[in-house]
């Protein structure tokens, strides 16, 4: 991906960090009302345009809310402290910490998790993943996600993919610390070469897991 000049996307502002690092210390209605401005012209409009940027080659990117659902979220800070978003099974989040991207399926519903087992288990589907897998983490990547504390029912201590089978979600990122580039129009271009990279992941997941038509 080359630069271009009809791209939108110049950067996320320059109070960015220092945007997050206050909200992580005073996540209040107060500080978010006093700092909002800052959260919409150097968080929210900069991540619009990166994935307005990043949408023909990777389809239709989302947002999310800045608000923490505090039915399900075991603190009660009304405010999430980064800003990430989606386009497909990618994902890039902007925080206090920097860049972080990611694929991978960060939620599976138990329909899913059987599909995921079933693919893992057999001899042709998952060796593919554990290669995909071996592969991204020999370039330095992280393997996440939900996992059991002990192994599946039915499945023996000694299978092969034993790791793979424990995760009820799986997702593989990678992040860089804040720099004088997270504020550059050139970001665009290093999400990109990480989902390039990360493309195998989601092929494998788009094809043997899938997402649910109740889940929209």
């Amino acid at each position: 991906m080359t630069a271009m000049s009809g791209k939108r996307f110049r950067g996320f502002g320059e109070a960015v960090v220092d945007f997050y690092e206050g909200l992580e210390a005073d996540n209040s209605k107060a500080y978010w009302t006093d700092n909002r401005a800052i959260y919409e012209a150097q968080v929210r409009a900069p991540m619009l345009d990166l994935l307005a940027d990043l949408e023909p080659e990777f389809g239709a990117g989302k947002v999310f809310r800045p608000y923490r659902d505090l039915r399900f979220s075991p603190g009660r800070e009304p405010y999430k402290t980064q800003c990430g978003a989606t386009a497909g099974a990618n994902y890039v989040q902007v925080s206090a910490d920097g860049l972080m991207v990611a694929t991978g399926y960060y939620a599976m519903v138990p329909t899913q998790v059987a599909r995921y087992r079933a693919a893992v288990d057999d001899d042709h589907r998952g060796p593919e993943l554990a290669r995909i897998v071996t592969s991204l983490l020999n370039e330095g990547f992280t393997v996440a996600g939900q996992r059991l504390k002990t192994r599946p029912r039915g499945v023996s201590a000694d299978h092969p993919r034993l790791d793979l089978l424990r995760h009820r979600s799986l997702y593989v990122w990678c992040s860089w610390p804040p720099a004088d580039d997270l504020h550059a129009p050139g970001l665009d271009e290093r999400v990109a070469d990480a989902w390039h990279r990360l493309a195998p992941l989601a092929e494998w997941l788009n094809a043997h897991v899938g997402v649910d038509i109740d889940e929209g």
